[in-house]
């Protein structure tokens, strides 16, 4: 569960897909004049470096952000396009925000934010960029449920672990239906893969079975390489914001036409 590292993987298209529905939801979330709380389980380091050596090893990146930019996927004034451009207006043009940087692009001095990390040097890397939050070195799951429901009470939740160990998918479903449970009101987003072997679709049936109205969304794309088994990309999503779902046809048919 520890070795899980996602610096040879930011901005893949993954990335792209997670990171674009989590800056649209925060852009509409933070119109609103209330405060907000943001919870993260699996925050990773915060900000990555796509001309570091493990970026550059695996090609993610290049296939994913990269390409996506040089061929103007997204327009502009999208709200992800609009967090990349300011943080790397501070951190370089080969910076990469993991979801922690993007949501602090978004949130105002009245919001919250609660990050857990248990890996020590993401979370030591964390401890770096992320003073704008409550850190936590823990399990993610652990502090969800501990702080749950935050105050403020408007504000979402996302849950993105490793899946390094395949009893996460059994247990995802309980973790959310608690966390559910607690803070109704929530928005609460998962990420998963979508791999060739399908051992995520038993997971998104028992939880679509205990929230029907939450928004599934999933993008195919061609293994990376021989042998990778990530083909897609996945997003559960309960109460979702108004407009996302639209957000996520868009996307949808941006992957399609590009991959």
């Amino acid at each position: 569960m520890l070795s899980y590292q996602h610096a040879y993987h930011a901005g893949n298209l993954a990335d792209l897909h997670k990171h674009a529905l989590l800056a649209t939801a925060l852009d509409y979330l933070t119109r609103k004049d209330k405060p907000l709380s943001y919870l993260e389980t699996h925050a990773g380091r915060g900000l990555y470096r796509l001309d570091s050596p493990e970026a550059q090893r695996t090609g993610e990146a290049e296939a994913g952000i990269d390409r996506a930019l040089t061929e103007h996927w997204l327009p502009d004034d999208h709200p992800l396009m609009t967090a990349l451009t300011a943080i790397r207006a501070s951190r370089g043009p080969r910076a990469y925000p993991g979801s922690p940087l993007i949501a602090a692009h978004f949130l105002r001095p009245e919001d919250r934010a609660h990050l857990a990390e248990l890996h020590p040097a993401e979370h030591d890397a964390l401890r770096q960029v992320a003073g704008f939050a409550n850190l936590y070195r823990q399990d993610g799951f652990a502090m969800a449920q501990a702080v749950c429901p935050p105050t403020p009470r408007r504000g979402l939740l996302l849950i993105d672990p490793s899946y390094e160990v395949k009893a996460d998918y059994a247990a995802i479903p309980r973790h959310v239906a608690q966390i559910a449970r607690k803070w109704n009101v929530g928005v609460i987003a998962l990420w998963y893969p979508i791999l060739a072997d399908d051992r995520h679709r038993p997971m998104i049936q028992a939880l679509t079975a205990d929230h029907p109205g939450a928004l599934v969304s999933e993008l195919g794309f061609p293994a990376l390489r021989p042998g990778h088994g990530m083909i897609g990309s996945g997003m559960f999503i309960l109460n979702p914001p108004y407009g996302l779902a639209d957000e996520a046809a868009r996307l949808s048919a941006i992957f399609a036409a590009r991959l």
